[in-house]
């Protein structure tokens, strides 16, 4: 089946069943590779994407359900204010340590400032709940969302 979606500011055409979730599409389909697949059950969060700006789990969304929204991949968020603040802080902060998650935790990061300007750790806790970090670089994901917030950070280096 044909489905045209609006992906990264483009419309782009693919042959796939409805059932495909869209992190297939936009990994072999479209040859977006940022987004990573990590459980299949959407629920560590390296897929993570958003659909008309909210982060939602591309793994265990199917493109039938995407329509006419939105959809914005790591390729594409540093295009906006809040994208390249978090990209900055991320490399400030030092935060990658594999890096697997970490197109996922960005794009949750972003959907959190985006909502919530000025998060406290509570919020953060809460918005990254879903983001699975095996290296467990979780003190600076944390310093690098406030430092995108301009909020006071500790630095984590040391971490």
């Amino acid at each position: 089946m044909s489905y045209t979606i609006n992906v990264n500011g483009q419309s782009r055409t693919v042959e796939v069943e409805g059932d495909t979730p869209l992190l297939w599409v936009l990994r072999d389909e479209l040859d977006l590779k940022g987004s990573k697949f990590g459980c299949g059950m959407g629920l560590c969060g390296a897929c993570t994407v958003h659909i008309n700006g909210q982060p939602v789990r591309s793994c265990v969304t199917p493109i039938s359900a995407v329509g006419e929204q939105p959809v914005t991949t790591i390729e594409a968020i540093g295009e906006t204010e809040i994208g390249k603040r978090v990209q900055e802080a991320w490399l400030k902060a030092d935060v990658m340590q594999c890096g697997y998650c970490q197109a996922g935790q960005i794009m949750s990061a972003c959907a959190l400032l985006e909502k919530t300007p000025q998060p406290t750790d509570k919020d953060i806790d809460a918005a990254m709940s879903g983001n699975i970090c095996r290296c467990c670089t979780y003190p600076r994901i944390r310093a690098a969302i406030k430092d995108a917030a301009g909020l006071p950070t500790a630095d984590t280096r040391e971490v």
